[in-house]
Order: C-alpha cells, then structure tokens, then sequence
C-alpha cells in the first residue's frame, strides 16, 4: 500500500522598525551595576565640571584630570549599556570576551587614581575654601565608583572565563 503525501512549506519575512529593549538585561548584576555605574559617573563629572574655575589653571590639573577620567568612563560605560539594552545578542555576546574584562580593569584603576589624587589635593588645600567640599564628595564618588568598577571586573573575568 503506498500513499502520497505532500509537503509544503511557507516563508514569511516580517520588517519592523520598532526598537526593542532588552529590559531583562537591567535585571542582572552587570546590567545594575552599569547603570549605577554610571549615574556616579554622572554625578561626579556634573560636580567637577560645575565648580571648576577657568583662571589658575596650574591649581587645577588634579580637577581636570579627575574631569577627563569621569568623563571618560561615563561615555564608554552609556556606550556599552545603550548597547547592551537595544541588542538582546549584544549583552550575552560581550560578556564573554575580554573587552569587558580590559574596560572595567582600566576604569579600576583610572578612577582610583584620580579620586586619590583629586581628594589628597582638595586635602592639602584650606577646608575652609568654597570648593572643599564639593570636590571632596566628588572624590568619593570617585572612589566608590572604582569599587564598582573592580566588582565589574571580577564579575567579567568569570563569565569570560565560564566560571
């Protein structure tokens, strides 16, 4: 007994030009720490950048190098959140290779030096100054903010190595 039977299939091909979020990505520990990672990183460059004079410029360098790395750090994590959160690959696919390890390593250190720096200069100058407290607060910003980033570090080390 034979029988016929008769396949057909169907391609269907949808466009869309909606932008999808990849809101779950806000929910794990990489993805919450980037985000308060970088709010800080916000919050320390709006300090910085509010109080910092134009004149003297030779007292300053501490302010404008603390400026530069927050800046800095602040772009490239938006970069890499903004990324994370419109590709759903891009959040599992970064993770395992070591550019994350390398970035979070860099803004480890970069932001500890300059909120080391930034906080042993504002020390050496009178409490009493207008200035004083501000950038003693963005200083220790900075430095919980380098805290953040060495947990993101570690963090990226053990995804990438499938830990």
């Amino acid at each position: 007994m034979s029988h016929s039977i008769t396949v057909t299939r169907t391609t269907t091909t949808t466009t869309t030009s909606a932008l999808l979020l990849n809101t779950g990505y806000m929910k794990t520990t990489p993805g919450i720490l980037k985000f308060i990672q970088l709010v800080l990183g916000i919050v320390t460059t709006a300090i910085v950048a509010h109080y910092i004079t134009t004149y003297n410029l030779h007292a300053l360098k501490s302010e404008l190098f603390h400026l530069l790395m927050t800046t800095t750090f602040m772009i490239g994590t938006f970069c890499l959140l903004l990324s994370c959160l419109i590709s759903i690959a891009t959040g599992s696919i970064i993770s395992k290779t070591i550019y994350e390890v390398v970035y979070h390593a860099v803004g480890f250190i970069c932001l500890l030096v300059a909120g080391i720096i930034l906080m042993v200069n504002v020390n050496n100058r009178s409490s009493n100054s207008y200035y004083y407290k501000p950038y003693l607060s963005a200083a220790i910003l900075s430095l919980i903010n380098s805290l953040l980033y060495l947990f993101s570090t570690i963090l990226a080390t053990k995804t990438y190595r499938g830990i």
